[in-house]
Formats: structure tokens, sequence, C-alpha cells
């Protein structure tokens, strides 16, 4: 797989496909990337729309799971076939844990979407990748990933002190070991 010809990717699950982002999607993208209470817990800041558009080109043409480097995967509603968030995915540089992040618009959380597409993308990771750990990151106040993440099976491993955009705040780290002889 390469950057020119990346080989395609359509993870169809039962209320949600994830999919390469696309030029395409820019509206449904700036819908909830421009959201600022969405993006309070998240990595991204919103884009103006020559940018996002680029990004989403990017990311229409990335290599999945290089080491080392962020891709991001639609989150579709399988029933309107529309954008309704994504997911960052990275596989660390030594190949051994790989790491999710994920956004979803407003309207479509509180109905198992997110937890259903998060699902979805660590099964995806486990079959296309070694790595023999997912793990997730999140502020101790954002509820609704905290419950997601519990939801598909990752456990609290660590609670840290840590500095996001500049304010002191309290993180959780969660994980899933790919063997159920991992998991304790």
């Amino acid at each position: 797989m390469t950057a020119s010809a990346p080989e395609p990717l359509r993870r169809v699950a039962a209320r949600v496909v994830l999919r390469r982002l696309a030029p395409a999607d820019l509206r449904a993208f700036q819908a909830y990337r421009q959201d600022k209470d969405l993006g309070r817990y998240q990595g991204w800041v919103p884009l103006p729309d020559t940018q996002a558009r680029a990004f989403l080109d990017e990311m229409s043409r990335a290599v999945l799971f290089a080491p080392g480097a962020w891709v991001q995967l639609g989150i579709v509603d399988r029933q309107s076939d529309v954008l309704i968030g994504d997911i960052g995915l990275c596989v660390a540089a030594a190949a051994h844990s790989a790491e999710i992040g994920f956004t979803l618009r407003r309207q479509s959380q509180g109905s198992g979407l997110g937890t259903e597409a998060v699902a979805a993308a660590i099964e995806l990771l486990f079959e296309q990748t070694a790595v023999a750990q997912v793990v997730g990151i999140t502020d101790a106040r954002n509820a609704s990933s905290i419950g997601v993440l519990e939801r598909v099976g990752m456990q609290r491993v660590s609670t840290e002190r840590a500095v996001f955009r500049g304010e002191p705040c309290v993180e959780h780290r969660y994980r899933l070991a790919r063997y159920p002889e991992m998991r304790d």
C-alpha cells in the first residue's frame, strides 16, 4: 500500500460505516468540527474551509496504520450515508500499541453509534496490524468518552495530572489488550 494507491477501506457495522474521509465530506465535517464545545477535549481545533479541505484530501490518500502517523477515518451513518464523526488512529513507532481518539457530532451521540464505531475501529486495528494493545486517553471530565471506552471493553490503567491546551486537567488512560490473557 502506498500513499498514491491506498488500499480501499470500508468497514460496515450494524449502524455505522468506517471509511476514508474525502474532500466531499467538507460540509458535514465542518458542521461538527466547528462546534467549540464538542472540541473542548479534542486534540484538533476548528479549521477554515481551505485547510479542512486539504486535511480531508490528505486523509483520503493517507497510508493506513503507518507507525508513528495519525490517520483519521470517517464515521458514516449507514442509513443516511452522512458523515457523523471521525476516528483517529495512530500505531506507535515501535508498532506494539495504537492510540485511538474519536469525535461524534452532537445529534448522533447517546444512541450507541460512537461505541459501535470505536469497536469497529479496534477490530480493524487488531485485524490489520500486529499491535498488542489499543490505548485511549481522555480528560476525566469527558464522561461521554469514558463511557464509550468502557463499553468497548477498555480498562482504566492510570490517572495522571496533565496540561492540555495550557490548562491543568486530569487524564485517564484506558487500555484494551489483543489477547485476553494480557487483559489482567
